[in-house]
């Protein structure tokens, strides 16, 4: 009888089923699609890595004399004298960034000032508005237009990029004055 009259409002939708199991948690749903698939160890092993890669951050305001060592990446936007060392970790140094220090890192990327002798064990970059006064020892080494820099270079060798001897050696030999026959680019 009451049953058989049809609302004149229409009804409300709920987005939510009302038939949850309140003794069974909620399962979340992957943060991303990497996790919804199939991973062998060496993908685990580079995703926890990249989780694992905590930024340390020295802001503009700081000053700080004295070495800094730890085990996490450095961003440095204040002053540092003294020594920074962050070996395997990548150090950059903000725009704003003095530096008087020693610096020994597995990357370094520098887009403010440094004052000293930098190793980078992969690779060291001087972004266009940076400025290194000092020796550089790196495996890889960038220079953008517009970047200052005064001091030697030395190139060592990574253990997992290898090189042919030969074509090495030819290449850093200078051309003799027979074979010169024009303009050559290295």
């Amino acid at each position: 009888m009451w049953r058989n009259k049809k609302p004149d409002a229409p009804q409300r939708v709920d987005a939510e089923p009302k038939n949850l199991q309140t003794n069974q948690p909620l399962k979340p749903a992957p943060a991303s699609w990497e996790a919804t698939t199939k991973m062998n160890k060496d993908e685990i092993g580079s995703v926890r890595t990249a989780a694992d890669r905590a930024t340390a951050r020295i802001g503009s305001s700081l000053h700080v004399k004295g070495d800094i060592s730890g085990d996490e990446d450095l961003y440095i936007d204040g002053t540092v004298e003294g020594l920074v060392h962050l070996d395997g970790r990548m150090l950059t140094v903000g725009a704003a960034a003095k530096l008087t220090a020693d610096v020994v890192a597995g990357e370094v990327i520098v887009c403010g000032r440094v004052n000293g002798n930098v190793r980078g064990k992969n690779k060291i970059e001087i972004k266009k508005d940076g400025s290194v006064n000092g020796d550089l020892t790196t495996a890889q080494i960038i220079i953008e237009d517009g970047a200052y820099f005064k001091g030697s270079i030395e190139i060592k060798m990574s253990e997992q990029k290898g090189c042919d001897k030969n074509v090495l050696s030819t290449a850093a030999t200078p051309p003799t004055a027979a074979a010169d026959t024009g303009p050559r680019s290295i």
